[in-house]
């Protein structure tokens, strides 16, 4: 199979990392399928890949011609035999389980043709927790996206099982759909950036789940002294509170640890009340103008902007 073969990539899951994908896709020419087991999700997703495609426009990325063309190329379906015809690449975002992830890609394996690839979006899992539930562990290999709106990096990992084919086509994908791919030829949990991210999160969690500070303070501290605009919390907010404690949940049982478990409880006590974050208007912080953009917050002027 070479990289010319590639034309329909099926998006599975159609949530916020789904939704990106699907369109960056588009844009670079590929016919995509949306593929969720809701129909409301994918009618919720098409109205927010037309506002990314329409931001995308505002900032030069693309011309509107482009944006029109990318949308035409886009079709959605709850239908799992409708979505594996001729499938030439499968990109999965379902929630952070091994268990799912494996069963998801076995139903697509009983569906899709042979050449078809298997690509997981996971943040944190390794593809060998669930490389041979697929079917095809030769042809499963992880293409990890980041933020689409604010960086072109990917990370392209391989595993135990996975072909040098396969491993050599994902990384020509990436390249392909405008992005720069980082390639490990050795599993590792978080790949590059993630790992670093993810040590972050868990110290930051351990310090306001055990009461040391605030929310507010530690994201001043990560701010101040690095000079960024956004601290742990705010971007744990933009990643979604639910997918962070999913992943913090899922190590904290896995590996039996007593503070990563306490950090999950401190979580979980946000989902409950529904604040997930960024997607939800309420997390950390209140959005869309949540208290770290105010000028002042750096030097405790930690008030919600109006």
């Amino acid at each position: 199979m070479e990289i010319e073969d590639i034309k329909k990539v099926v998006i599975v899951g159609a949530g916020n990392m789904g939704q990106q994908i699907g369109a960056q896709c588009a844009i670079h020419g590929f016919e995509v399928v949306l593929y969720d087991i809701n129909h409301d999700i994918l009618d919720k997703a098409f109205e927010r890949i037309k506002k990314l495609l329409k931001s995308f426009v505002a900032s030069n990325k693309i011309t509107q011609k482009q944006a029109d063309a990318a949308i035409s190329r886009i079709i959605a379906t709850t239908n799992i035999g409708e979505a594996s015809i001729n499938a030439d690449l499968i990109s999965e975002s379902v929630p952070e389980d091994p268990d799912l992830k494996g069963k998801v890609f076995s139903q697509f394996n009983a569906l899709c043709p042979d050449h078809t690839i298997f690509a997981t979006n996971t943040s944190t899992l390794l593809p060998s927790m669930f490389a041979q539930d697929t079917g095809r562990p030769e042809k499963l290999v992880a293409i990890h996206f980041h933020d689409v709106r604010t960086t072109d990096i990917v990370d392209v990992m391989a595993h135990p099982g996975i072909s040098e084919e396969t491993l050599n086509i994902a990384t020509e994908f990436a390249i392909k759909i405008g992005q720069v791919p980082l390639v490990l030829r050795k599993e590792h949990p978080g790949y590059i950036f993630n790992s670093m991210l993810t040590a972050l999160f868990d110290a930051a969690q351990t310090l306001a789940a055990n009461g040391v500070t605030s929310i507010e303070e530690i994201d001043r501290a990560w701010m101040g002294v690095l000079h960024m605009p956004i601290g742990p919390f705010g971007l744990m907010d933009s990643i979604g509170i639910d997918t962070v404690w999913k992943v913090t949940d899922y190590w904290a049982n896995k590996l039996n640890d007593e503070q990563n478990k306490k950090n999950a409880e401190f979580l979980k006590e946000y989902i409950d009340r529904r604040q997930l974050g960024q997607k939800s208007g309420q997390g950390f912080y209140s959005y869309p103008k949540p208290a770290y953009r105010n000028p002042g917050f750096i030097k405790g002027e930690v008030k919600q902007l109006k």
